[in-house]
């Protein structure tokens, strides 16, 4: 299934083709190398004064983590179909700064992290489906986080796979087109 972006100006391809599926290929296992290239390109990523706040936890399927957060990490319909992604990502940040200040940039900079990530994946020939619902107590529990670590977005990575294997809002949400706002409707000022 493929869903490129209708744009109106050209971007890169893997920004075009890239989006976020739900079916993922039970039988791919997620090779090392491909693993450390998608870690390399999020560590790469910029951060306010170079604090670099995010932290990985990658879960591969089988591992008995990636089975805790899939069953009691994750929420609703999540449940249903990230276990079959051949890893799962937990993206945390570092609260505070180095002097103990709260830290507001993490958040930003762990999402440019993330970016990175995901575009390598797509490079790679592989698919990531960033995860809002999920339990945050829950994922402090079970990963033993510290005390300064907050859980933002788990990340699935895998081969993606047919539709037909999802049910329910599952499938509904996989076979829709890809969507975004005109430009008109988010560029406040300046607009081209």
């Amino acid at each position: 299934m493929t869903k490129t972006a209708i744009t109106a100006a050209q971007i890169l391809p893997v920004l075009a083709e890239r989006w976020s599926p739900r079916s993922f290929d039970t039988n791919y296992e997620l090779p090392s190398h491909e693993l450390l290239s998608i870690l390399e390109a999020a560590r790469w990523a910029p951060s306010a004064n170079n604090a670099q706040p995010w932290r990985f936890s990658v879960l591969k399927r089988g591992d008995a983590l990636h089975t805790a957060v899939s069953a009691e990490g994750l929420s609703g319909f999540n449940q249903a179909w990230a276990p079959n992604a051949s890893a799962l990502v937990v993206v945390s940040i570092k609260t505070l700064t180095a002097d103990g200040k709260d830290n507001h940039f993490a958040p930003y900079d762990a999402g440019l992290a993330v970016a990175n990530l995901v575009i390598q994946a797509h490079e790679l020939g592989l698919h990531a489906h960033q995860i809002g619902g999920f339990v945050p107590d829950a994922l402090r529990s079970i990963l033993e986080l510290d005390e300064d670590l907050r859980p933002i977005v788990v990340v699935a990575i895998g081969k993606v796979a047919s539709a037909d294997q999802l049910e329910g809002p599952a499938y509904e949400r996989e076979i829709q087109p890809r969507t975004r706002f005109e430009l008109d409707e988010i560029v406040l000022h300046g607009k081209p």
